[in-house]
């Protein structure tokens, strides 16, 4: 029972904070919205009605909440200590972190492939003479999600009669890449000064292909280096699990005592930050 009342009550405590937190963000962000330029005014008003953003990560705080009650029932049903409970806990946060983020890196290098191809689409319909609507709908024909839906509302809004160039501005704004800037700012410049676009947009194609091959490159050989940490990661693990079937006695004596119990858990917890510290400076930035 006290088990029971304790989980439910995590639960609410989980669920005030989080319905706390959504009434302070939707607060803020009406405030920013009245505080907001005309110039700003107007971009926001032609973003999407669904709000599509498809680097946005939504589900960031999902290992942060679930560590917990993994820490509690760990403790309390299996009867782990509870230096363990705190450092799997927090292992498993850290993980499922990174886990989450490497997905998220995933969706962006996915939307930048696909950028890639559908310049080249775009090209080729501009040098057969179509006009930049003709292209864009080209490029949505052959594009698969998640750009086809961005393609698709910027290109259902222009035949609306909103402002192309405000639209193109704010492509680059619901997707924060390097590449969707220099695709929105060529597409924008065409709009308001005209002249030949399929020139500007090959060399914004070459740009992103030469992008991606050198993070292409980058990751392989970080790749290398991340693998080798790993690797001696789990050899003090294995080193463990032989001096455990050497001695399982004495092993677990050294294991419940409380010194024992914090070198152990301590170094499973420095072992996973230190994971997370190598992912963090290995990562690209340009």
């Amino acid at each position: 029972m006290n088990i029971a009342l304790a989980i439910f009550g995590l639960t609410s405590l989980t669920a005030a904070v989080a319905y706390g937190w959504r009434w302070i963000y939707l607060r803020g962000l009406v405030l920013d919205r009245l505080d907001e330029e005309p110039v700003q005014r107007e971009l926001r008003l032609v973003r999407p009605a669904t709000g599509s953003r498809p680097l946005d990560r939504n589900w960031w705080w999902v290992p942060w909440v679930s560590a917990l009650p993994l820490g509690l029932v760990l403790y309390f049903i299996v009867g782990v200590p509870g230096s363990f409970c705190v450092s799997l806990a927090v292992i498993v946060a850290l993980m499922g972190s990174q886990l989450e983020e490497i997905l998220a890196q995933r969706r962006s290098q996915k939307l930048e492939n696909q950028l890639a191809d559908a310049i080249d689409i775009m090209v080729g319909a501009l040098g057969a003479g179509v006009g930049v609507t003709g292209a864009l709908e080209a490029a949505l024909q052959e594009t698969s999600q998640p750009l086809q839906g961005q393609l698709a509302d910027v290109l259902s809004r222009i035949r609306y009669g909103d402002n192309a160039p405000a639209l193109f501005r704010s492509l680059s704004q619901r997707i924060p890449l390097e590449t969707f800037l220099l695709f929105s700012s060529a597409l924008a410049v065409h709009w308001e000064v005209g002249g030949s676009l399929a020139p500007t947009l090959a060399t914004v194609g070459r740009t992103i292909r030469d992008r991606i091959e050198l993070s292409r490159r980058i990751s392989s050989n970080v790749a290398q280096s991340q693998i080798s940490t790993v690797m001696i990661l789990l050899l003090t693990y294995f080193i463990a699990a032989i001096v455990y079937f050497n001695g399982p006695a004495q092993m677990m004596e050294f294991l419940q005592t409380s010194i024992g119990s914090f070198l152990a858990a301590g170094s499973m917890l420095l072992q996973a930050v230190g994971i997370v510290w190598m992912s963090q400076i290995s990562r690209m930035r340009y």
